[in-house]
């Protein structure tokens, strides 16, 4: 009995607060030290981002609010700009095709990913070399790849339609101002597909290969599996490409220079297209606005997606 008191005695010794150890004079034990090699990466890294990004950014807003050309003098003219923004059909153009073809591209490039990790993932022949084949435009200069499709829709494919007989296939995608913009997802899908696949593949290769086992013993049949098992299993997949897509094609550029220029006319020119374009033209000020607006747009959309992806063990 009293060995017993005498072991809850010692535990409750050494259980005892934090408080009561300085009471009792024992010193606390000292919080972990940070080592200094952390330092080393970080504060270089940090001090290039802040005068490569965030101070050129913070003069750019500010000069949001006057009416410089980027030099010379410049005076202070408040919300002007922004206010002729939102009545400026160019950038409202920009805008409205930046977000419908970001939102179809992003539908295309998952629906497309999706299906091809599942056939990659599937037990078929030379699966690895053919995911390597699939992967190769992800390493391809996105400009290189703009001017290689130029030329295929400008003068490949109207020389086969026109040898083949088919009127509709004889004038370029690229000519059509109602059209050109379906040249521009398809080159930006063929493109970001890769990307997606093999997140896609990531995710559908995390999931046990029982669970496929139990559902094929009760009777679910390939479609049944895919529906009820792989894609609420791989949900946090979709979340995390369809945000990291949509974030990415809202900044399109280098493709659409080296498609269309943002042409027929005006017809497939991006937001960012709109900004270089006006910096170029002596509309600092007024571009900076529309910058800043554009900011303040990924910044929704950023916080969209940790809202989305809160609580979701995806990778």
């Amino acid at each position: 009995m009293s060995s017993i008191s005498t072991s809850s005695t010692s535990s409750a010794s050494a259980t005892s607060s934090p408080a009561s150890q300085r009471k009792a004079g024992r010193p606390l034990r000292s919080r972990r030290r940070v080592e200094p090699i952390f330092y080393f990466f970080l504060v270089p890294s940090l001090v290039l981002f802040t005068l490569a990004i965030t101070v050129p950014g913070i003069i750019g807003i500010f000069f949001s609010f006057t009416d410089s050309i980027g030099i010379g003098d410049w005076d202070f003219i408040g919300i002007t700009n922004y206010i002729a923004i939102f009545s400026d059909p160019a950038i409202l153009q920009s805008y409205l095709f930046t977000f419908g073809f970001s939102i179809v591209t992003v539908i295309a490039v998952n629906l497309v990913a999706f299906l091809l990790a599942v056939g990659l993932t599937a037990r078929i022949r030379m699966k690895t070399a053919l995911r390597t084949v699939f992967v190769i435009p992800m390493v391809v200069s996105g400009i290189i790849i703009a001017y290689v499709f130029n030329f295929l829709f400008s003068n490949s494919l109207p020389a086969a339609g026109a040898a083949a007989g088919i009127p509709w296939l004889e004038n370029s995608l690229l000519a059509n101002p109602d059209l050109a913009w379906i040249a521009v997802v398809l080159v930006t899908a063929w493109q970001a597909v890769p990307g997606a696949l093999l997140i896609y593949i990531a995710g559908l290769l995390a999931v046990p290969e029982d669970v496929y086992e139990a559902a094929g013993i009760d009777g679910a049949g390939k479609f049944q599996q895919l529906t009820k098992i792989t894609l609420p299993l791989v949900a946090g997949y979709v979340v995390i490409n369809v945000i990291l897509g949509f974030k990415g094609f809202l900044n399109a550029f280098d493709i659409i220079v080296g498609l269309t220029n943002g042409g027929p006319g005006t017809s497939t020119r991006s937001i960012a297209m709109t900004v270089i374009a006006g910096f170029n033209g002596g509309d600092y000020a007024y571009q900076m606005a529309n910058a800043t607006i554009f900011f303040v747009v990924a910044i929704l959309i950023s916080l969209l997606q940790l809202s989305l992806t809160r609580g979701r063990n995806a990778l």
